[in-house]
């Protein structure tokens, strides 16, 4: 937690808004996407969706494959406290849904359903968008695919599957293939350098110049930092931003290589130290 608030101080006095951006790309993103004050009638969807989580008492055991939890001691755990403290929040589920929105994206990987809170949010910015994600446990994929059927996004394919195991498979096929291309990634899974940048290489193959890639926690600790540092640095990566809680990547050839930090909220807030979650 001490790392989180002092990685917050120093992204407090260095994130900007959309002005003293100079890139075109950048600035229509941030006044169109991220400052969209729009009410879109999805957010009451994804409300529903939440407060269906949020009701549910019940149990599930929960199989924990990445960099383990700050906040559960067991691994039995009511769905509703997992949705409370593990889940992405109100703003940044919108947040994601306007991406999508803004993009387009049609095919979209997210690596880490937990209960499917994001994966909504993923489903609803494209209806037309076939949604992939991969969830290691499979009491949380399992119910994450019932709040799914019950709220009618019929456009995602829940794959219970280990990780690497599964993108090294899929690596191999996408070489051989040279088909499959993701317009949008959303990394939300282990939660450590070694396997967010095992992810980022084996996902390589996969990119367009249009594609997006969403970093998830790349302050959690000094690891994820050391491995968002890498990823900015790697010479595929043209343009990233830094909104604090994700790191977004793009890979567009035809900008010159520069790193934002932006602050999601056009006011900027001190309530992210009454507001942050901390994840599982």
């Amino acid at each position: 937690m001490q790392h989180i608030i002092k990685a917050y101080i120093k992204f407090f006095f260095k994130a900007k808004n959309e002005h003293g951006v100079h890139s075109p790309f950048i600035f229509d993103l941030v006044t169109k996407c991220f400052y969209d004050k729009t009410n879109y009638p999805e957010y009451e969807v994804l409300k529903n969706y939440r407060n269906s989580l949020l009701n549910n008492k019940n149990t599930i055991e929960v199989t924990d494959f990445g960099a383990g939890s700050r906040v559960f001691k067991s691994n039995t755990r009511e769905i509703t406290a997992i949705a409370k403290n593990a889940g992405i929040s109100v703003e940044n589920a919108e947040l994601l849904f306007r991406i999508v929105r803004y993009f387009q994206s049609e095919q979209i990987l997210e690596i880490g359903t937990s209960l499917g809170l994001a994966t909504s949010a993923l489903a609803s910015g494209n209806s037309n968008a076939k949604i992939t994600t991969l969830e290691g446990c499979p009491s949380t994929s399992q119910k994450s695919k019932e709040e799914s059927q019950k709220f009618e996004f019929n456009n995602i394919e829940f794959i219970t599957t280990e990780f690497s195991t599964y993108l090294n498979n899929f690596k191999q096929q996408t070489i051989n293939n040279k088909q499959q291309i993701f317009d949008l990634v959303y990394f939300d899974g282990n939660h450590s350098k070694k396997a967010t940048l095992e992810y980022f290489n084996l996902l390589l193959p996969t990119i367009s110049n249009d594609t997006v890639w969403i970093f998830d926690d790349i302050h959690w600790s000094k690891d994820m930092e050391e491995a968002w540092i890498e990823i900015k640095n790697h010479p595929q990566v043209t343009v990233t931003i830094d909104t604090f809680q994700w790191g977004i990547v793009f890979f567009r050839k035809e900008q010159v290589k520069e790193h934002f930090i932006i602050n999601p909220k056009r006011n900027f807030t001190s309530k992210f130290f009454q507001k942050t979650r901390i994840k599982m």
